[in-house]
């Protein structure tokens, strides 16, 4: 059974950082990457950062590239995200999904195991 766990959000003010952590089990990762998006209240779900399990490439959104940094732990079966220099605007419920194919893939349908979400507050 595909279970996938967010943590590591929190409430931080504007400038501050965070690292959220995806936690997996029952998934085998050698051909299918993981994703983040996020959801701000009110909006639709959007692609953050993804990182390849095949090769360790990496995909990151316009909003968050040079702050934000996708990486895996496969010992752990983590992936994380660290997010540096955070804005208002990067506030909203945090996902991690596993996609279906080894492509990194920008769309929602792309992934078909989420977890939970982690909230991400960041105060102005």
């Amino acid at each position: 059974q595909v279970q996938l766990v967010e943590s590591g959000g929190g409430l931080v003010q504007a400038g501050g950082s965070l690292r959220l952590s995806c936690e997996y089990s029952g998934v085998t990762f050698n051909t299918n990457n993981i994703g983040w998006f996020r959801q701000a209240p009110g909006k639709e779900r959007e692609f953050v950062a993804a990182i390849s399990w095949r090769d360790g490439s990496t995909d990151y959104a316009d909003s968050v590239k040079g702050r934000f940094t996708i990486s895996r732990d496969n010992a752990k079966s983590a992936v994380y995200l660290q997010m540096n220099s955070l804005l208002p605007e990067d506030t909203g419920v945090y996902y991690c999904g596993q996609g279906r194919s080894s492509m990194l893939v920008r769309f929602i349908s792309g992934y078909r195991y989420w977890g939970q979400g982690t909230q991400v507050t960041v105060s102005s």
